[in-house]
């Protein structure tokens, strides 16, 4: 029997990128097989005219107030049933029309799935495959290197999907993936572009704050030595990235 994923949608204020999440969602071939949850902070747009559009396809949803982007992601977790949990939030895309039915064609019983990730500007435009290089094999150690894998191509298991940490107000999401690797027993890299990322997100505004509490996440969980080591690496590459392209 195959599993039901969990897709869950965050929203606020999101009237003018929310249809295409949903279309993207209900229009996947294996749709029968999702458990389709919203979770909106009380919009003040017509973000929630557009879900009762298409209320038909969801199975649950709520618009109440929140404490930000994390809290609504704990909302979400609590409302699913699902055996695995898939957040594709507003702006967000699966990639195509037939991904979940390659996902569910993967070996089965799996703690988490993963893919690659391709990045859009907010107006839906190509930028190309995510930068960041998704590595064949994956664990808790590997994102002492960063965000190798982006949130939105990463499938959980529920009963190992804890609740983000509401004390990071833009990196909880790293947090968040490590914790439920660490948990983890089989992880399976999927080999498939699984989702459509719209840039422009809260951590790309708070650049600052974000490298912050990323750096505080991973000297909690690599230690200090080896987080300051590991950046003066990453940031060595991206300058000599920059350099190789002319952007320096």
């Amino acid at each position: 029997m195959q599993p039901i994923i969990s897709i869950i949608t965050v929203t606020y204020n999101a009237g003018q990128v929310l249809e295409k999440t949903i279309r993207s969602i209900v229009s996947q071939t294996a749709f029968a097989n999702v458990e389709y949850i919203i979770v909106d902070g009380a919009s003040k747009d017509n973000t929630t005219d557009i879900i009762r559009q298409h209320e038909h396809h969801v199975s649950r949803w709520i618009s109440e107030p929140d404490k930000g982007l994390y809290d609504a992601m704990n909302k979400g977790i609590a409302m699913a049933t699902g055996d695995y949990v898939w957040f594709i939030n507003a702006g967000d895309e699966i990639y195509e029309n037939d991904t979940l039915e390659k996902i569910l064609q993967q070996p089965s019983g799996a703690d988490i799935y993963y893919g690659e990730t391709l990045e859009t500007t907010e107006a839906g435009e190509t930028i190309g495959m995510r930068r960041l290089s998704t590595p064949e094999q994956l664990d808790w150690k590997s994102f002492q290197w960063g965000m190798l894998v982006c949130h939105q191509s990463i499938l959980v298991k529920r009963e190992i999907a804890g609740n983000y940490d509401l004390s990071y107000r833009i990196a909880a999401d790293i947090d968040w993936v490590i914790s439920a690797l660490k948990k983890s027993t089989l992880v399976i890299n999927t080999h498939l572009v699984l989702s459509r990322f719209a840039k422009g997100g809260t951590s790309g505004k708070h650049i600052k704050k974000a490298l912050r509490e990323r750096f505080g996440i991973m000297t909690r969980n690599y230690g200090f030595m080896r987080t300051v080591f590991n950046h003066v690496v990453i940031g060595t590459k991206f300058f000599w990235f920059l350099m190789r392209n002319k952007r320096f």
